[in-house]
C-alpha cells in the first residue's frame, strides 16, 4: 500500500473569516420615535410591525391602568398599552385621546398608544444612558434607557418587558373564586 498524504476535511465555517467587532466601531441601532402627550419615546425599529390610525379600544375588565384595552389593527387583535403610565407619567386619564397605534412584533400582540409618529433615527449604543428617574428603577420597568437627541429626552422602551411592566406581575390567568 502506498501512503497517501493525510487529507483534512473542512467545513464551510472554517473557510469563512469572521470579522470581530472592535471597540472603536460603534454598535448602531435604529429607533422608531413617537410622542405621547409631552413625552418622546423610542422603540427599536426592528420591533415595530407598523402603524395604524387610532381606534377606540374595547376595555378589558379588571385591567391595570396601563392597558387601555384591545384593538383590531393590521389584521390582529392587539393589547393597547399607554406608554405614559409605563413611564410613570400618566397616573390620571389622558387629557386628549391618542391619534395613532404602533403595532409591535411578537407573540404577545402588543401595541402602543401614540399622539404622533415621528421619524426613525440611527443611534449608537454608547449614546444610551441608563434610566435614572425613580419610576424607571422599578424591578419590572420597561424603560431600557434614556437618549438625549436634538435637545429632547427620549425614553427607550423595551418591548420584551412591556407586558410585565403593564400588569406589574399580576398573574393574568389566575382563577379567582
Amino acid at each position: 500500500m502506498q501512503n497517501s498524504p493525510a487529507v483534512r476535511m473542512t467545513i464551510p465555517e472554517d473557510n469563512i473569516r469572521t470579522k470581530s467587532i472592535s471597540e472603536a466601531e460603534p454598535l448602531l441601532r435604529d429607533l422608531f420615535l413617537f410622542t405621547a402627550e409631552n413625552r418622546t419615546f423610542g422603540v427599536p425599529a426592528e420591533e415595530v410591525e407598523g402603524t395604524a390610525e387610532a381606534k377606540c379600544p374595547a376595555p378589558l375588565p379588571r385591567a391595570p391602568a396601563a392597558i387601555l384595552g384591545v384593538v383590531y389593527a393590521r389584521g390582529r387583535v392587539l393589547t393597547l398599552i399607554d406608554p405614559l403610565i409605563i413611564a410613570g407619567d400618566g397616573a390620571s386619564p389622558r387629557a386628549q385621546p391618542f391619534s395613532a397605534i404602533i403595532a409591535l412584533r411578537g407573540d404577545e400582540q402588543l401595541a402602543l398608544a401614540a399622539d404622533s409618529i415621528s421619524e426613525t433615527i440611527t443611534i449608537s449604543y454608547s449614546d444610551i444612558e441608563p434610566p435614572s428617574d425613580a419610576a424607571d428603577t422599578d424591578p419590572i420597568s420597561a424603560i431600557a434607557g434614556i437618549l438625549r437627541h436634538g435637545g429632547e429626552k427620549i425614553s427607550i422602551l423595551d418591548p420584551a418587558r412591556l407586558f410585565d411592566a403593564a400588569v406589574q406581575r399580576k398573574d393574568r390567568r389566575r382563577r379567582r373564586f
